[in-house]
This record gives C-alpha cells, structure tokens and sequence, in this order.
C-alpha cells in the first residue's frame, strides 16, 4: 500500500479555475480599490502602471479565462494565478506594512526585485492565454456583433491587437518599475525603521 502525500496531476490543473475562479475574480475585482488608495494617497505609487497592471488582469480574468469554459480548462490558467498571486502576496504584503510605517529590509528587496522575472512571464502567459482562447472566440462568436451601417466588430481581431498592446504596456510598466526599484532600494538604508 502507498500513501500519496501530496498529488499534483493533470486533474488538479484542469481545475485550477473551478476550485478557485469566484476567489480570484473576487480578490481581483476587490484589487480595483488600490486605484483608489493610489488617487486618495493612501499609497504611494504612480496611477497609469497600476492601471495598466489591474486593467491586464481584468481582460484576461473576465474577458478571455471566464467568458470561454475550453480556456478555464488549460493548463495556462494555473500558471497564470500562481504567477499573479506569488506577485501579490509579497506586494500587498510589502505596500500593507509601508503604509503603518514598518520595512523590512529582506521585504523590500523581495517587493522590489521578484517581478523581474515574474511580471514578464505573466504577461507571456497571460498572451498565451489569449493565443489559446482565439479558436473558441470565432468559433463561438463571443463579444463580435453586427453593428448599424454594415458594420461589425469581429472579437478575434480585438483580441490580436490587445495582444500587441499588451507587450507594449509590459514594456512601460516594466520601464517604470525597474525606475522605482532603483529609488527605492538606493535610498532603503536611510529609511530603515529598526524594530
């Protein structure tokens, strides 16, 4: 007799999405509040990169994983909240203890250096994502009507050119956090709160 202690198999990766797709859809309509914090002054971070990052999150999560079930199926979605909760968890966490006034050193380092490898995989994945939900989006018809005027929208074609703009915010969000690394960790040693 074997006993498995832990078992990560096809099964459990097919069901990413309907053990927990109402948590994430949830925590990420709820993430829509920092736009918030960020206008009143709660935190302190710049509008258009955040906006960027939650407006990514919210097309892929609404619009391609929810909308089409044969997605919610791919392996792609597991990928994808792992990548976006492994981010958040440190950066909620970071931005939670910076605005009651506590750092950490290894906290900060953390905060400020894992989405350089994380942030441009998430946006490979959620692309693929995006790839993968383009047969079911002309087979289906999701989303593409005919408008007045002999006109129509073709949602595939959408998508494609929201493919190309996604690399293009990844390359300002990017730019703009790999500025405010270099800030923030050049001047931690003088902020340091001792505890």
């Amino acid at each position: 007799m074997t006993v498995r202690f832990f078992s990560f198999g096809k099964d459990s990766v097919v069901d990413t999405f309907y053990a927990i797709g109402l948590v994430m859809r949830l925590c990420q309509s709820v993430s829509l509040l920092e736009l918030l914090h960020i206008y009143v002054g709660i935190e302190s971070d710049h509008l258009l990169p955040r906006l960027l990052q939650l407006t990514e999150r919210i097309i892929i999560l609404f619009v391609v994983i929810t909308s089409q079930e044969e997605v919610q199926e791919k392996y792609v979605v597991c990928v994808l909240f792992i990548f976006w909760n492994l981010l958040d968890m440190v950066r909620y966490t970071y931005s939670m203890l910076s605005v009651i006034g506590i750092s950490y050193a290894v906290l900060t380092w953390l905060s400020q250096t894992l989405w350089m490898p994380i942030y441009p995989l998430c946006v490979l994945a959620e692309a693929f994502a995006i790839y993968q939900s383009l047969p079911y989006f002309e087979s289906f018809g999701t989303y593409s009507t005919k408008l007045p005027f002999d006109l129509s929208i073709y949602f595939p074609y959408v998508l494609k050119i929201y493919l190309m703009m996604l690399f293009i915010g990844m390359y300002f969000t990017y730019s703009h956090l790999y500025s405010e690394r270099r800030d923030i960790l050049r001047v931690f040693p003088i902020k340091k709160k001792k505890m």
